[in-house]
């Protein structure tokens, strides 16, 4: 007996109400969930809100304190008599101390640099100093010092002309304090932006992924903001040019990298639409 032969069904695409579905199923076997994304988003902004209250403290109370504190060893003069019965401590003291040892090292990340100090054997005290030289590496035990003190501690030692600053000694170095300011107020506004996207699409957050461009732009954004203060800091500009030049530099970097690192970007997972068979 023959076969009945039998047509050919007729090969008809999805309705356009299913695609969004394949879709999102797409999306789901390439390991993204809505969830996890929402997660990450919320961790993003709250890490955002930590670094923009670190960047308020640095400039609002750190920057304002060591600020004056320079200024006010600036300003101080030498004790009088009647300020060292009074045991005033805001002006600057002299006394003569004896070396009892020193530690001047270097091994790898570890720097110690210490002298300590006795004064008629009855107190003994470790200065930490701001390197081996010039004076701290002339010293040998024995050897008699002049210390200068403010406020309870020892700033500055000196022997036969050579002077070296402990590192209690305030510097004008607040350059640098601006940059760790700016720096967290940069990762602020990165971690609020990347925060955001994955909590408004969590399914759809690119480019703003860490891989490459979260990545590359935090390394972007610690480059500029330490070049910029160690820029400031050896041309002697005040520490207020560190954020009005770190900020429009680290913009124009994540322009740059946005648009270098475009055609890197994993293109978008579009779902295979199978014929209904």
């Amino acid at each position: 007996m023959r076969s009945r032969a039998t047509a050919p069904r007729e090969t008809t695409a999805p309705p356009e109400t299913t695609a969004p579905r394949a879709w999102a199923k797409a999306r789901f076997t390439d390991g993204r969930s809505p969830g996890r994304a929402r997660r990450t988003g919320v961790l993003l902004i709250l890490l955002a809100l930590a670094s923009a209250a670190a960047c308020w403290l640095t400039f609002a109370r750190w920057l304002p304190s060591d600020g004056e504190r320079y200024q006010d060893y600036r300003a101080a003069e030498p004790c009088s008599s009647d300020a060292l019965s009074r045991g005033d401590t805001d002006c600057l003291s002299t006394w003569h101390l004896t070396v009892q040892k020193t530690e001047n090292r270097t091994a790898g990340k570890e720097s110690v640099h210490d002298a300590t100090l006795t004064y008629r054997d009855s107190w003994r005290r470790t200065v930490h100093l701001d390197g081996s030289g010039p004076l701290l590496e002339r010293l040998v035990p024995d050897d008699r010092v002049t210390a200068t003190a403010w406020r309870g501690e020892i700033m500055v030692l000196g022997k036969d002309g050579v002077r070296q600053d402990t590192l209690e000694a305030p510097r004008d170095e607040l350059q640098m304090n601006a940059a760790a300011g700016v720096l967290a107020g940069l990762l602020a506004a990165q971690c609020l932006v990347f925060g955001v996207v994955r909590l408004v699409r969590p399914l759809d957050h690119e480019p703003l992924t860490w891989e490459p461009y979260g990545r590359w732009l935090l390394f972007g954004l610690v480059g500029v903001s330490f070049a910029v203060g160690l820029s400031a800091v050896w041309t002697g500009l005040p520490w207020g040019t560190v954020p009005l030049v770190a900020v429009p530099l680290a913009a124009c970097v994540a322009l740059w990298f946005r648009l270098r690192l475009r055609p890197r970007l994993r293109p978008r997972l579009r779902p295979r639409l199978r014929p209904r068979g």
